[in-house]
């Protein structure tokens, strides 16, 4: 019987499937490449079975890596090294530092990209949001008090507690703490480290007994788990980080702490006409994010797996719960999604992950995350480079063994009908790609739309993004597979020259980047006229 690929699954004869180390020579057998064996399986068991540890993954990655930058990269030098890893998109984190401080790397990452003018890097503003912190202890931001499992704590909305904290009162900055949380409700401080039950309250304090102690410094988390807080979306603050980030022409917006759809409005309120265009990805941190998350979702240019807070707020064991089904609606939509936090946390201090941590960041790819997130690994670790490296490894890896052709089938049944024309222009490609075991994808793009659409139908190639657009070609990172191109010639006449124009040099700089070689077979998409919302014609070519 022969697959799809053109290769022999029957071994000898025997009419059984083809295992792992039946190619005589793994790294020179190119039929044994990117799970090729695998991906023909007729059914899920089979494709698991026959995943091969020997097997190539491709050269391409298609899923993008986030980095957060900080005090460990902020410098030209690491920035340019990042960049040659594989990092995609800059997060830059607005819970600490000035505009000053953020400006510098915006200012450092613009001059290490001119090291690599073919490489597109976007830029993203992660607002601080809504938070609920404790206040400083006497003796100063460095000062740290050790709390006892066990012993009483009192914590007050009292500003005159706000500088003097000891290890028997704590001041909390959220005003309303007293009426929202009720006796026997839990908080917890410093990320859970230290977990508290409310015994008493009062009109400004909280008696509680300390369940789990450690050691607590200055302005740590505080988080309510299962209450709807009250706090504004944005803060003063937020605004003005917001209005800095449109002076720095930031391409997206990571929101935090998202509770509901009005909060998505009053971004889009303060970012006004002159942001009417970066796109704003929600964080999902708190049990009101989950549960209002189809709203959120229909509101939001995209989704941010935030399981840092979300850890805290709901059980640990429920997290990966939370995790597949935000991923799975995001892709259901063809929205995208970020799985973030701790995914190579060890590599904060050691050189290589743990095993469990390799198996998570591989994990997020299978559930189908467009992004996978650095924070603490790249913004203060000792290793932000080989993060970055080990990162872009395992993404290769997981992508390969993703069973492509089912996830198409029910991505394009939860599609319904009708579908729009680009919809059916997505579909068809994606499918001619399967059927053609084409390359890749070259899709002629104005607003990215068109792109990002067929993305979402996860062709096992990469997606290659023709626009005359910076910022369009920036924000595709957030989808899988979208490598994006930036024609900066003129436009020539007629536009069916322009149009062969814009193609052949997509193809001749695919050949350049190894992702195409003559004789590979390529779906392209396009307009019949200038101009977006036009996407109707498909051609397949054959790379000469």
């Amino acid at each position: 019987m022969s697959g799809k690929m053109g290769l022999t699954l029957d071994v000898e004869g025997s009419g059984q499937l083809p295992g792992p180390g039946d190619c005589p020579s793994p790294m020179a057998c190119d039929d044994f490449s990117m799970q090729r064996l695998a991906a023909q399986a007729p059914n899920l068991l089979e494709h698991r079975c026959l995943l091969d540890i020997y097997s190539n993954p491709g050269i391409n990655r298609l899923t993008s890596i986030i980095c957060t930058i900080g005090p460990a990269s902020k410098d030209v030098d690491t920035l340019d090294k990042l960049m040659s890893a594989g990092m995609n998109i800059v997060r830059l984190n607005f819970s600490h530092g000035t505009h000053e401080y953020h400006g510098q790397i915006v200012a450092n990452v613009r001059e290490a990209a001119k090291r690599h003018p073919d490489k597109i890097i976007a830029l993203a503003l992660d607002t601080k949001g809504p938070e609920i912190r404790t206040g400083l202890l006497q003796g100063g931001g460095s000062a740290e008090v050790e709390l006892m499992t066990g012993k009483r704590l009192r914590l007050t909305t009292d500003s005159a507690f706000a500088e003097k904290g000891t290890v028997d009162c704590i001041y909390v900055d959220y005003a309303n703490i007293c009426k929202v949380m009720n006796v026997g409700g839990t908080i917890f401080i410093d990320d859970g480290l230290i977990s508290l039950k409310v015994l008493e309250k009062g009109d400004d304090f909280l008696i509680t007994n300390i369940e789990n102690g450690g050691l607590l410094g200055s302005r740590k988390g505080v988080n309510l788990p299962d209450v709807e807080v009250d706090l504004p979306a944005l803060s003063e603050r937020d605004k003005r980080d917001l209005k800095f980030g449109l002076e720095q022409n930031v391409d997206m917006v990571f929101a935090s702490f998202v509770r509901k759809k009005e909060d998505l409005h009053a971004i889009r309120e303060v970012l006004g006409d002159a942001g009417k265009r970066v796109m704003i990805i929600s964080k999902i941190e708190n049990h009101e994010g989950v549960r209002k998350f189809d709203e959120i979702l229909k509101e939001s240019d995209g989704i941010m797996v935030a399981r840092g807070d979300l850890g805290i707020e709901i059980p640990p064991e429920k997290v990966f719960l939370a995790q597949k089904m935000m991923i799975g609606r995001c892709n259901k939509a063809g929205k995208p999604v970020i799985c973030a936090t701790q995914m190579l946390e060890s590599m904060v201090s050691k050189p290589r992950p743990t095993r469990a941590e390799g198996s998570d960041v591989a994990n997020a790819v299978l559930d189908g995350a467009d992004c996978v997130m650095l924070s603490g690994e790249t913004a203060k670790g000792k290793y932000p480079v080989e993060a970055v490296e080990i990162m872009h490894r395992i993404c290769r890896e997981a992508e390969a063994a993703v069973y492509h052709r089912p996830q198409f089938d029910a991505l394009r049944q939860s599609a319904g009908s009708p579908l729009s024309t680009t919809d059916t222009m997505a579909i068809a490609a994606v499918d001619a790609a399967f059927a053609h075991s084409a390359s890749a994808i070259i899709v002629l793009t104005t607003t990215g739309r068109s792109g990002r659409l067929v993305s979402k139908f996860r062709p096992h190639c990469v997606v290659i993004t023709v626009t005359r657009d910076a910022m369009t070609a920036r924000q595709l990172h957030l989808s899988r597979g979208c490598l994006t191109l930036l024609y900066d010639k003129p436009i020539a006449e007629p536009w069916e020259v322009d149009l062969r124009d814009r193609i052949v040099w997509a193809i001749q700089k695919g050949k350049d980047m190894k992702y195409l070689e003559v004789g590979s077979s390529v779906i392209v998409l396009s307009g019949w006229k200038a101009g977006p919302q036009h996407t109707n014609t498909m051609r397949i070519l054959k790379v000469t």
